[in-house]
């Protein structure tokens, strides 16, 4: 049994291979986000282009579509947060981050993605990078010269900042 290369843990047969042969639709966004991610993972650009919204069809993007899945080899999903996109939905959201590794060089590619349910078919919209929170520190910051916050009476630069 090959498992999907989605990362649901269940067989290709019975998870993405039947959105991408299109004998079965997408019920969902999460599917379809996951079909796609499977479609470039297997080279399979016909859907990946099919199931993209026909207001984002641009002349260009079979061949940016087949390029990009080509020349890279794709190796793990996360599913961060689905937000709608149910069945009963004509919207939704999805953050995710995509493992792969194209020239030799490993990286991760995180975006928010939308889909569109037009005429009880999912499609990708849009996507873009998350939003960057803000760090905030909750305790003072521990300088290099003040005294180890472990109670050695070492500086912290001589004790636990090693």
């Amino acid at each position: 049994m090959e498992t999907c290369p989605c990362g649901s843990g269940l067989a290709y047969t019975e998870c993405c291979e039947p959105l991408i042969l299109g004998t079965r639709p997408a019920e969902t966004a999460e599917q379809l986000m996951r079909a796609r991610y499977t479609a470039y993972a297997e080279k399979k650009t016909d859907y990946i282009v099919s199931t993209t919204h026909p207001r984002q069809h641009h002349p260009d993007n079979r061949k940016t579509v087949e390029e990009w899945a080509n020349s890279t080899i794709w190796h793990h999903l996360e599913i961060i947060e689905c937000q709608a996109g149910g069945p009963e939905d004509d919207t939704g959201i999805v953050e995710f981050i995509a493992e792969y590794t194209e020239k030799g060089e490993k990286s991760r590619h995180h975006e928010v993605a939308e889909f569109k349910k037009e005429d009880g078919q999912w499609y990708f919209f849009d996507g873009h990078a998350p939003k960057i929170t803000q760090y905030v520190r909750e305790a003072p910051k521990i300088g290099r010269n003040d005294p180890c916050p472990c109670g050695s009476g070492k500086k912290y630069k001589k004790c636990c900042g090693k």
